[in-house]
């Protein structure tokens, strides 16, 4: 046991038991701050997962599938109650083995608890539906869980990503098999934990950890689950839903974005502008709804532009422990990737319009990487049209509402996208056909939105996670008609 840790993180969670995995063997988890090691986690394999998604099989004939929807949601409660006594901690585990700075992992922290708290909430309110029909029969309709669900998580957000997926299907009276990301564990684990001392039944949750192409293809894949809820890239992605399609299996897919704000002449610029700059930098910019474009009316292009640059020029950057603005990136290949974006605007003519300082003290071994601001490239080029996963915004200016939306949508993606101005009209028209799961007006995020359905269209991927849409989503449809005349 890591005494920096506080719990043995070389376990899986198989049946309600702490055991090692079939393989014996571990995997190192780096700290992305400083490059040293920070723990290790098992090697999961497919016997591993094999044994997961049995016992998620028995819990749901056992003690699990027993509970009532009013008793499943109280365990929940139970579990938010305990996340927000422990949020400190998780906060720093998750500081430690993502790299993002304590406040923003502390953000995340009470985000799990309100996911469990909603969630919680919401169990025994799902209602099924009583159907007009022809004389002598009543139909209705029940809302059943789809049965074992997977959980393939990624290592940017690893427990909001947890909570909205883990606990709407718990909710509904699913049982998990919970795979997290090999480069972040910590938070899964410890998240687990605060489950069994919630008292949630043995099976209800298992939790194998492992490489994505062994543990995650073998859960993606396997027979016995009946849903798969995956978070990551579109590669991937499409690995997930092949494998998931050869059993027949429901995917919900949330697969990234290349977001664009929309910013027009007639906007409010001091509520815009921090907004602007903090909707792409959080999380080092890990963030699949990071506000990566920002598009600008051309008469007060130049204005946004200055005022950006400040902004950027007063970031600071350092390791996550020392809670600043700007952490380092997850690993030492995300860094070579968006490294590669900053060496191709160099070289494309790209205009830099802005970097934060990195400070000369930073340890060698962190995944550091200027946050950067780059003018000077149309929308079509390669910075502007493909998702970097770290610190960089395009900033682009547009003449008209046309112009704007035709740039807004002319990606690949489609998860999120922002609008500002005070035309009424003109928002409610972008908020028709920006072609995204979600468009806020005069605002970005709405503080995290645990009740607002979540999800993206194109290369963002389909279905949708938070609010009751989620509890839709982790459960299946049935149709009863009774003849009784």
């Amino acid at each position: 046991m890591d005494g920096s840790i506080g719990f043995d993180t070389r376990l899986i969670l198989v049946g309600g038991s702490w055991r090692a995995c079939d393989s014996g063997q571990l995997l190192p988890l780096v700290n992305p701050s400083d490059g040293s090691a920070l723990a290790q986690i098992a090697r999961g394999t497919a016997a591993d997962v094999d044994v997961a998604v049995a016992a998620a099989q028995d819990a749901l004939q056992g003690a699990w599938g027993q509970l009532t929807a009013t008793e499943r949601g109280r365990v929940l409660l139970k579990m938010s109650a305990l996340v927000l006594e422990q949020a400190d901690e998780l906060a720093r585990l998750e500081a430690l083995d993502v790299g993002k700075p304590l406040k923003q992992a502390r953000a995340d922290a009470v985000a799990l608890a309100r996911y469990l708290e909603f969630y919680g909430g919401a169990a025994d309110k799902v209602m099924g539906e009583t159907i007009p029909f022809i004389n002598g029969y009543t139909a209705l309709t029940l809302r059943e869980p789809h049965g074992v669900t997977a959980h393939i998580v990624p290592w940017n957000y690893p427990m909001q990503i947890i909570g909205r997926s883990v606990g709407a299907a718990l909710a509904m009276g699913n049982a998990c098999v919970l795979k997290p990301a090999e480069e972040a564990c910590l938070t899964a684990l410890a998240f687990a934990r605060i489950a069994q001392q919630a008292g949630l039944p043995a099976g209800a949750l298992n939790l194998v950890t492992g490489l994505g192409e062994e543990a995650g293809a073998a859960l993606a894949g396997h027979a016995g689950v009946q849903h798969v809820s995956f978070t990551g890239s579109v590669a991937v992605g499409a690995l997930i839903q092949t494998a998931a399609a050869r059993n027949a299996v429901p995917v919900t897919l949330e697969l990234g974005g290349k977001s664009p704000q929309l910013v027009f002449a007639d906007a409010d610029l001091d509520t815009a502008l921090p907004f602007l700059v903090n909707a792409g930098i959080q999380n080092a910019g890990q963030t699949c709804s990071a506000a990566s474009r920002i598009l600008v009316q051309r008469p007060v292009f130049e204005g946004v532009l200055q005022r950006m640059v400040q902004r950027y020029r007063a970031l600071r950057v350092g390791p996550a422990l020392h809670d600043l603005d700007v952490g380092p990136l997850i690993s030492a290949r995300q860094q070579a990737l968006v490294q590669g974006y900053l060496d191709l605007a160099h070289s494309g003519g790209a205009m830099m319009a802005a970097q934060a300082p990195l400070p000369a003290d930073l340890p060698q071994g962190g995944c550091y990487v200027a946050p950067t601001l780059v003018a000077g490239v149309d929308a079509q080029h390669r910075l502007a049209q493909e998702e970097i996963f770290g610190p960089v915004q395009v900033l682009i200016p547009f003449d008209d509402e046309a112009q704007a939306l035709a740039m807004a949508n002319g990606t690949a993606f489609g998860l999120v996208a922002g609008v500002w101005t005070r035309d009424g009209s003109r928002a409610l028209r972008l908020a028709r056909k920006l072609h995204c799961g979600q468009v806020f007006i005069n605002n970005y995020g709405a503080g995290g939105g645990i009740e607002l359905p979540f999800g993206g269209v194109k290369h963002s991927g389909h279905g949708r996670e938070k609010g009751f849409e989620a509890l839709y989503g982790f459960s299946t449809l049935k149709t009863v008609a009774i003849k009784h005349d």
